[in-house]
């Protein structure tokens, strides 16, 4: 008996213990939610006024088109009556994608009815079909490759999912373009045997990746196409150098937007095993590899894409953060996207015709 003594004060103690474990609430991954974004009225009230003002502002704006003659000289509402304003096509594109998204995320704002008749003056059905004869022209065939074309569907996914009768109208005009940029899409990364790894416009793995948004809803042929050359491009990619991050002009993240379209393409456990091969220690300790960019001149152009690499950071940080359910990616998306929110209003064209549409994505990125 005296031999048993240790044995029961041992059980008491085992007992006790579990006792008091069961009488603790289970700790439960929170920290997700609190990294979350609120993408409230008040942020529509201060982002609209962006896209607003410069779909229908014509100058400054730069064309970037190939003259074939004399004739190709005209104002840009004349080559582009539906996305003649903010500076560029691609920015007008994303512009109205900003104005539609707005619109559908909203439908009780107070500036709906006038943000509405500058999106149907602009989506008409003969706009675009000039929008579609300038894309058919033998020099301007590869025009916005695949930047403003990655835009471009964004906008017809914004607008099918609306819904609306006035959406659907507007989604019908733009249609054949829609058409047109996707086949183009398909014919382009047919014949791209390596992808475009820079953090500009061009670069492969963003216009793959939105391309794809809508492509998985609304083009098999496409959403195919994207899945095959996603693969070939980036299944073997090891150690992406973010430490070469950022350049000075960037507003894309190379190495987070192909991690970002790679995990749309391959399953949960496949990313999980390629992200580890592709950016090792990444989603142990993301805060050790980036850290925000700073714009030191918002009037320069290129200068101003930093504040928009933050915003593109954020979303691709927000959609591996919730797909692996990892608190320091999101934690450090949000970082990044509360770093330049609260600098886009500062008067400087040079971003304020374009920041919008990135923080208005990267918004919706982050909602729980």
């Amino acid at each position: 008996m005296q031999n048993l003594k240790p044995l029961f004060f041992l059980l008491i103690v085992v007992l006790a213990a579990c006792s008091s474990e069961s009488a603790i609430p289970k700790k439960t991954n929170n920290t997700l939610t609190k990294n979350n974004l609120n993408f409230d009225q008040k942020k529509a009230e201060y982002l609209y006024h962006f896209a607003y003002d410069c779909i229908q502002q014509e100058y400054p704006n730069k064309l970037g088109q190939v003259l074939g003659d004399s004739t190709y000289l005209a104002t840009p509402k004349q080559l582009h009556p539906a996305f003649y304003g903010c500076f560029d096509w691609h920015s007008a594109v994303h512009g109205h994608w900003t104005l539609v998204t707005l619109l559908a995320k909203f439908p009780e704002f107070e500036q709906n009815a006038a943000i509405l008749a500058k999106l149907q003056a602009n989506l008409t059905k003969a706009n675009i079909e000039k929008e579609v004869a300038y894309f058919q022209d033998t020099h301007n065939k590869n025009y916005e490759r695949t930047y403003g074309w990655a835009w471009l569907l964004k906008l017809d996914e914004a607008l099918r999912d609306w819904g609306s009768p006035a959406a659907k109208e507007m989604q019908q005009n733009l249609a054949p373009l829609t058409e047109l940029l996707a086949d183009k899409m398909i014919a382009f990364l047919d014949k791209l045997n390596h992808p475009i790894r820079i953090g500009e416009h061009s670069n492969t793995a963003f216009g793959m990746s939105f391309a794809y948004d809508y492509a998985k809803k609304y083009h098999p042929a496409l959403k195919a196409k994207i899945e095959e050359k996603a693969k070939q491009y980036y299944s073997k990619d090891a150690n992406c150098p973010l430490t070469w991050e950022p350049g000075g002009f960037d507003f894309l993240s190379p190495c987070m937007e192909e991690a970002s379209l790679m995990q749309k393409v391959l399953s949960k456990p496949e990313f999980e095993i390629w992200l580890e091969q592709f950016l090792p220690g990444l989603a142990q300790n993301p805060a050790k590899y980036l850290q925000p960019a700073v714009v030191v001149d918002k009037s320069d152009g290129k200068m101003a894409h930093l504040d928009g690499l933050n915003f593109s950071r954020a979303w691709c940080l927000y959609e591996i953060g919730k797909g692996l359910d990892n608190a320091a990616l999101t934690a450090l998306a949000k970082q990044h996207f509360e770093f330049s929110y609260d600098k886009m209003d500062t008067g400087e064209y040079a971003g304020s015709h374009w920041l919008a549409s990135f923080a208005a994505y990267a918004l919706l990125s982050g909602e729980e």
